[in-house]
């Protein structure tokens, strides 16, 4: 089958050990099921991956993605849970310390068929596209969990979304909005800003532009180039919500603002198969729908993986076998 897999990691090129080419059909364990691939979407975990940052060298080649929907063996059409957890966890799947996401040690979705644990599997509504359901695992399941599960936003609340164009950024904005809660936005670029606003985003502002006033939460996926502005952005009280740091992982920590104002400072990866299903239940009735900035097939994701690592795409790029 058609895949594209990494045969190597780099550091510093990571696009140099991207392949598209041929490999073997997966074979899927028991209690796993085959999942024929409809639509996948790319996130910048894939480029991670191609960096070699949680993926050794000993998994290579490795098929990257981890977001995919698509045709079970029974042709029920279905959304993937990205995160596979240990067989005898309970609980929250996302605190597993044996959890990984596909593409990190089993097979990843972009390809024409991939290999996922049964329960998994959650039933796509048919008011959702492929290409619309390949979008939610992870960058949508981010963003609803970081607003609604850690920020435990209400509406009337106000949240600042830093760096309006990404996946997780574009899906904070649409479910915030359908949610009824004021939503603020920042983006380096204008076209950008405009397009939050769009989205539904009651006002857009430029990366470090100071506020009308303090907000109720900040999701904070972009670290060390928006760390300081997040933190002066939140009311007493207030919590900043981190899920990612695509600009550095250290920044300065502030810790006097932090006690003084008693604010939260939350880690969030992912979300639960709960969660998932929740999460699609809310896009079904709510009228929600994931930004999709374009549809490639499977011989040009590489292309994708350029605009993705150069930052020119609003929303998502979808792959399509």
């Amino acid at each position: 089958m058609l895949a594209a897999y990494a045969a190597r990691t780099d550091a510093d090129d990571p696009l140099s050990g991207l392949v598209i080419g041929p490999r073997p059909d997966p074979e899927p364990a028991p209690g796993w099921a085959t999942v024929e691939v409809r639509a996948a979407s790319l996130n910048h975990h894939d480029l991670w991956s191609l960096r070699g940052v949680g993926l050794a060298e000993d998994r290579l080649p490795m098929i990257l993605g981890c977001d995919v929907a698509g045709v079970d063996e029974d042709g029920n059409e279905v959304i993937v849970h990205a995160l596979v957890g240990g067989d005898e966890w309970r609980g929250d799947e996302t605190l597993d310390p044996r959890r990984t996401l596909l593409s990190e040690l089993h097979q990843g979705a972009l390809a024409e068929r991939v290999a996922v644990p049964r329960r998994n599997l959650v039933p796509k509504p048919e008011a959702l596209s492929f290409e619309q359901a390949a979008c939610l695992p992870t960058a949508w399941l981010t963003a609803y969990r970081m607003l609604f599960v850690k920020a435990e936003l209400a509406p009337g609340q106000t949240v600042l979304i830093q760096g309006a164009g990404g996946g997780v950024g574009t899906a904070a904005v649409a479910l915030a909005h359908r949610a009824g809660i004021r939503v603020w936005v920042t983006s380096r670029d204008e076209a950008k800003r405009a397009r939050a606003r769009e989205l539904g985003a009651d006002a857009a502002f430029e990366s470090g532009a100071r506020l009308p006033e303090r907000v109720d939460a900040v999701l904070e996926t972009v670290g060390e180039a928006t760390w300081a502005h997040s933190l002066r952005a939140l009311r007493p009280g207030g919590a900043i919500v981190v899920s990612g740091a695509t600009s550095g992982a250290a920044p300065p920590a502030d810790l006097r603002r932090v006690f003084f104002l008693q604010l939260r400072v939350l880690g969030s990866t992912m979300g639960t198969r709960e969660e998932l299903e929740r999460l699609v239940r809310l896009c079904e009735t709510s009228g929600a729908r994931p930004t999709i900035d374009s549809v490639l097939s499977l011989d040009e994701a590489r292309s994708g993986f350029e605009a993705m690592a150069e930052g020119e795409l609003f929303g998502k790029i979808v792959i399509r076998p």
